[in-house]
């Protein structure tokens, strides 16, 4: 199933996209015999109330967008998509998880996932263009598999924590990088305003298959940056999940971004940094593409 989130005149809701069009999602659950605890209009809600049993319910919600036109949003090219979460209570980051990347950094492998957070308000659509030229010289990019959470995880194991990953999404964690070598900490790179698009849709992991084996592609302007396979994490998707919930616990509708491979614009001789126009591309395997442009200065 591949879920996104929409705007229409009421604000923003869930929805499911199907051969290119979109369904809203509280209408499809209302229909289908198998949404057994309610229906909810947000991607939140419905991860909290079915993150645990969505390959059950994903064949009735397709039986119900078949058979009934009232659910049908529009065509994809005439909906306007949001942040596939709107909400999301945590958006954590693994800095420093691809063998290549941690090579062109002269790091040493950390023993541990190296973790650091984003804020909601980072985080943009796939229609979005990418904010902070107002505020720095040095934007790179960073192609990512954004993972997120369905089911309430607390101290798992690595084997069950796959069970609490509802679906994956490409996500672009653009980084400041001159905001973000002023001091030794990495948020004010990481937090700027509007700068973190990520989409279009989540990708429920029933559809994906093993998350280890993905293809990760990052292009600009057409141009190809960075290409790697997630088998090169250092740190696995499971292991992350399992360590993240030792030490918080992790809500339906969380989101985790699992480190980018190398090639980053601030490793390259010259650096190559994002300019305003510029259009980048993350196209993960099975997963998705997300396209989305670098906006003009806005004061």
């Amino acid at each position: 199933m591949k879920i996104v989130s929409y705007k229409n005149e009421s604000g923003v809701r869930g929805g499911v996209l199907i051969d290119d069009a979109v369904y809203d999602l509280e209408l499809l659950l209302q229909g289908s015999t198998d949404a057994v605890h309610g229906a909810t209009s947000s991607v939140r809600g419905f991860l909290d109330l079915y993150g645990d049993r969505i390959p059950a319910i994903s064949a009735g919600i397709a039986a119900v967008a078949a058979e009934d036109p009232v659910a049908r949003v529009g065509a994809l090219s005439e909906v306007t998509l949001t942040t596939p979460v709107a909400d999301p209570s945590k958006v954590l980051c693994i800095g420093l998880n691809y063998k290549d990347h941690v090579a062109e950094t002269g790091r040493a492998f950390p023993e541990y996932p190296d973790v650091f957070a984003k804020f909601a308000s980072t985080m943009i659509g796939p229609q979005d263009e990418i904010g902070g030229t107002r505020v720095s010289e040095n934007l790179d990019f960073e192609g990512e598999v954004a993972v997120v959470i369905g089911r309430r995880a607390s101290d798992v194991s690595e084997d069950e924590a796959l069970d609490y990953v509802a679906a994956l999404a490409p996500l672009n964690d653009i980084t400041a990088r001159d905001l973000q070598y002023r001091g030794t900490q990495w948020l004010a790179g990481k937090a700027v305003d509007g700068s973190t698009p990520w989409g279009p849709a989540l990708v429920t992991l029933d559809e994906v298959g093993d998350p280890q084996a993905l293809d990760i592609t990052t292009r600009v302007n057409g141009i190809e940056v960075q290409h790697s396979n997630t088998q090169y994490q250092i740190f696995s998707i499971a292991r992350v999940v399992s360590y993240l919930s030792s030490f918080l616990t992790l809500e339906p509708g969380d989101v985790i971004a699992t480190g980018t491979p190398q090639g980053i614009g601030a490793k390259r001789n010259p650096p190559v940094w994002l300019e305003p126009g510029d259009t980048v591309e993350i196209e993960i395997e099975k997963v998705g593409l997300l396209r989305n442009r670098v906006a003009k200065p806005q004061r």
